[in-house]
């Protein structure tokens, strides 16, 4: 089993937006983004990269993989 790649912000931010996500707002050092649904995601702009148990909340909330 491989383990799942470290990724910035910036890359986190791109994975939802993808699926239907889109920037609110940001305040602070934390970015906003929903989806036509409802669903609020927010995602930390203040490390990179993220550590891995909350990139993982983040993409689990969203619904997204980083498998295809």
């Amino acid at each position: 089993m491989t383990r799942a790649p470290r990724l910035s912000s910036k890359d986190i931010i791109r994975l939802p937006e993808r699926e239907g996500f889109a920037v609110v707002s940001t305040r602070g050092s934390h970015c906003k983004l929903r989806n036509d649904a409802g669903v609020t995601v927010i995602v930390p702009l203040h490390r990179d990269p993220l550590k891995i148990g909350t990139q993982s909340d983040i993409l689990a909330q969203a619904g997204v993989s980083l498998r295809e």
